[in-house]
């Protein structure tokens, strides 16, 4: 499965991208928002940083205003990925976006039929998003397990990307089911490294090499 940094604070991308973890990045309004920076100018800058695919979010609501904001987004880098809302009209920028040969991904997808339109209008990614399921008592994994199988019922080539993840859990849990990508933030990400076991056994060992008083250098 791989991995996506979900911000755009670049001092965070920098750290998990020197473990060689981070295949791409997605942004949103929100936290372009965040970071206080110029989209393009932060845009520019993340897409300079890692190789994989970078997602930046249109603002507009009509197709045609998506459209033209997506390939101003599009001219940023070669691995920028047009992030576009999924209702109608941006399943219409999606299409033509993705005909002159853009990556695209469409995001705030909350059903399997959602899914299946986003991949007939050939979106590169869709963003299925977990936690905001999990917020109304709904089982946002039920969501990515459903689109898994319809998309391997008809070998459909975009790529699930899980997104809207809260925990290291939701994480393993991805894997399990088959998501291509799961898109986290940086806290989420270092969580996955963390066990009380581990925590626990590291002290028992520092605690014997001390006393026997082992020394490597």
């Amino acid at each position: 499965m791989k991995f996506f940094v979900d911000t755009a604070e670049i001092d965070a991308i920098a750290e998990l991208n020197e473990l060689g973890i981070v295949d791409g990045v997605t942004t949103n309004p929100s936290l372009i928002a965040k970071s206080g920076r110029d989209i393009l100018e932060v845009t520019r800058e993340i897409c300079d940083l890692v190789d994989g695919p970078v997602s930046a979010e249109v603002v507009a609501l009509t197709a045609d205003e998506m459209i033209a904001e997506g390939r101003k987004l599009a001219k940023i880098a070669d691995n920028i990925a047009v992030k576009v809302p999924l209702t109608w009209d941006g399943l219409k920028a999606c299409n033509v976006l993705t005909n002159e040969g853009n990556m695209v991904n469409v995001t705030l997808c909350f059903s399997a039929n959602q899914a299946l339109l986003a991949a007939k209008v050939g979106a590169t990614f869709i963003s299925p998003f977990i936690g905001r399921l999990d917020d109304l008592n709904l089982d946002g994994m039920e969501l990515i397990a459903d689109i898994r199988e319809v998309y391997d019922n008809y070998g459909f080539e975009t790529q699930i990307l899980a997104a809207s993840i809260r925990s290291a859990n939701h994480m393993s849990d991805c894997a399990k089911i088959g998501a291509d990508v799961a898109t986290a933030p940086p806290e989420v990400i270092k969580k996955m490294a963390g066990h009380v076991l581990t925590d626990k056994g590291l002290a028992a060992f520092m605690e014997d090499a001390k006393k026997a008083n082992i020394k490597i250098v």
